[in-house]
């Protein structure tokens, strides 16, 4: 299992940001995050970062290799990526040449949702 440290540097790294602009970002002291190499975080500050990734907070204390939030029909893991499946609906944007509104975006996200969970992909 990776520390929450790793962890946390690895999200940065896919999302294309340094820790630094991480800290920036949420409004941290400067090397703060650096300090995960040696002590756990406060519960405050692991939701706070579990909310910038959306992902859960057990992801980043490495008690589970899925990062997808419980209860969460909206995302999937496909392939070892996580998908944001309303993002992946409303990015459609049309279907037969006619746009999508948010029912629509609505009842996609539930189809690959659904989709996904049969697949065992979730």
């Amino acid at each position: 299992m990776f520390s929450t440290f790793e962890i946390v540097k690895d999200l940065c790294e896919k999302q294309g940001i340094s820790l630094n602009t991480l800290e920036d970002k949420l409004k941290l002291g400067k090397n703060s995050l650096y300090g995960l190499k040696r002590n756990q975080p406060s519960a405050e500050r692991l939701q706070q970062i579990a909310d910038y990734f959306n992902v859960s907070t057990d992801y980043l204390l490495g008690r589970t290799d899925n990062p997808a939030i419980a209860g969460s029909d909206e995302f999937a893991q496909v392939n070892g990526q996580i998908i944001d499946l309303r993002k992946a609906a409303a990015n459609t944007m049309l279907f037969d040449g006619k746009p999508l509104n948010e029912d629509d975006i609505d009842f996609i996200t539930s189809v690959l949702s659904a989709h996904f969970k049969s697949k065992g992909e979730r």
